[in-house]
C-alpha cells in the first residue's frame, strides 16, 4: 500500500511514517508489526536485545523489510513508538528511554492485567491508567492509548486477511489523536475512534480483561465495534 494516506488536520503522510514497536518480539508486538509492515509502512522491532530483535524481525518478514534493534536504537530511529510490553517493566523501560523518546507520539497499548485461578482482572496504575504512566514519564512526548484490544493471534494469522474491530484511540493532542485513528486504518478491517482524553484510558485498558473472559468462554478471539458512529 503505496498511496499518500493524510491524517484528517495534521497534513502527515501515515503511509510512509516509521514505526517503533518497543516489545516487538513478543505476540502482540508481532502482530502489529506484521500487519503495517503488510501495509506498507517501514517498521522496526524493539527489544532488550538487539540480536532477538534482529532474528525476530527476519522471522515475521525480511522481504517486508522489517528490521530489529535494540530498544534506544527502535525509540530513536522511529517516527512514531508503540509500547507493547509487559506492565510489569512498563515503567522502567519508558524511564529510562525518555530521551529518545523526546518529540514522538507514543503509542501505549499495555494492559495492567494479572490472573489468579478465578480468571483475568486488572490491575490499578498509581497514576490512573498505564498510559497516563508513560505521559508522566515522558513529559517531553505526545503520549496517546491505541491498539488495547486487538487479539495478536488474528494479527500475526496469514489466513486472516482483514480483522473485525475499531481501535479506540484516546490521548490530550487532538492532532495526534487524529494521526493515529489514520494510523489505525491501515490495518485492513480496522477503524480509529476518538475515545476521549487520556485520563479516560484506565477502564480501556481494564476493558481487556473482560475480552479476556469471553475470549476462553467462547473460544473466540473478540473484539469491538462502536455504532453509530
Amino acid at each position: 500500500m503505496s498511496d499518500q494516506q493524510v491524517a484528517p488536520g495534521t497534513g502527515l503522510d501515515v503511509a510512509s511514517m516509521s514505526i517503533g514497536i518497543l516489545g516487538g518480539t513478543g505476540d502482540q508486538g508481532r502482530g502489529l508489526a506484521r500487519r503495517f509492515a503488510l501495509a506498507g509502512n517501514p517498521v522496526i522491532i524493539g527489544s532488550r536485545s538487539a540480536e532477538r530483535a534482529a532474528a525476530v524481525a527476519q522471522a515475521l518478514g525480511g522481504e517486508l523489510g522489517i528490521r530489529g534493534m535494540a530498544n534506544p536504537d527502535a525509540a530513536e530511529s522511529a517516527d512514531v513508538v508503540i509500547v507493547a510490553v509487559p506492565w510489569e517493566g512498563h515503567g522502567a523501560l519508558l524511564a529510562s528511554l525518555a530521551g529518545p523518546l523526546a518529540g514522538k507520539i507514543v503509542i501505549d497499548c499495555v494492559n495492567p492485567l494479572t490472573f489468579d485461578q478465578r480468571g483475568c482482572y486488572p490491575l490499578a496504575a498509581a497514576e490512573g491508567s498505564a498510559a497516563q504512566q508513560a505521559a508522566a514519564l515522558l513529559p517531553d512526548s505526545v503520549v496517546v492509548g491505541a491498539f488495547h484490544h486487538v487479539s495478536a493471534v488474528l494479527l500475526l494469522d496469514p489466513a486472516v486477511g482483514a480483522v473485525d474491530l475499531d481501535v479506540l484511540v484516546l490521548g490530550d493532542d487532538r492532532q495526534a489523536t487524529d494521526l493515529i485513528q489514520a494510523l489505525a486504518a491501515r490495518i485492513p478491517g480496522a477503524r480509529g475512534v476518538y475515545a476521549g482524553p487520556l485520563r479516560n484510558c484506565g477502564q480501556v485498558e481494564a476493558l481487556t480483561a473482560n475480552l479476556v473472559s469471553i475470549n476462553r468462554r467462547y473460544k473466540a478471539h473478540a473484539g469491538l465495534r462502536i455504532t453509530d458512529v
